[in-house]
């Protein structure tokens, strides 16, 4: 289970999408390109006292390792939502690319998820524990279960393709010590 959710994970990190098996009909396949989307809560926050924190060291590193483990992934938008967290999560990722990050709300995320399902692109969008799971089924995929609190290992990659929708979860940095 490990070496394939390995091999999944890497197929769609280095651009080549992931579809169902049983989906693999051209004639059931759309001829537009899969749209990806790396689904990732914001990384470790610092305790201070703010209802907007900044990220802390760890989370530092964690974002540092994220734009690292993005940098082939053929990134065309980043997307967060408006607080300290979350776009400096972003940064990293945005410098190593290029890319502006963009805001969207998080209170919407139905509408955002067919924003991004209509724009072709390998799209990375930052939120937090209780937007993340909801964004990825938002999107048709699997979230698993909520996010613990102090969870900020998860990285989901979500792959659509016309109606076909696939979810890859990887874990990365520091692991979660509930696991």
């Amino acid at each position: 289970m490990y070496r394939r959710t390995f091999l999944l994970a890497s197929l769609v990190l280095f651009g080549l999408p992931v579809v169902p098996s049983s989906l693999a009909d051209s004639t059931r396949l759309s001829a537009q390109e899969p749209v990806v989307v790396y689904v990732v809560r914001h990384a470790e926050r610092a305790e201070d006292g703010t209802s907007d924190p900044v990220i802390s060291l760890p989370g530092w590193d964690r974002s540092r390792l994220m734009a690292e483990m993005l940098a082939d992934a053929d990134l065309t938008h980043i997307h967060s939502t408006d607080y300290k967290r979350t776009r400096m999560t972003g940064r990293p990722t945005a410098d190593a690319t290029g890319l502006e990050i963009q805001l969207y709300n998080p209170r919407d995320l139905a509408s955002f998820a067919e924003e991004l399902k209509a724009t072709p692109g390998r799209h990375l969008v930052l939120g937090h524990s209780n937007t993340t799971p909801g964004m990825v089924a938002a999107l048709g995929g699997d979230p698993g279960g909520p996010i613990e609190e102090m969870e900020y290992d998860r990285l989901y990659i979500v792959t659509v393709a016309g109606d076909a929708v696939s979810t890859v979860l990887i874990r990365f940095g520091q692991p979660y010590a509930g696991h």
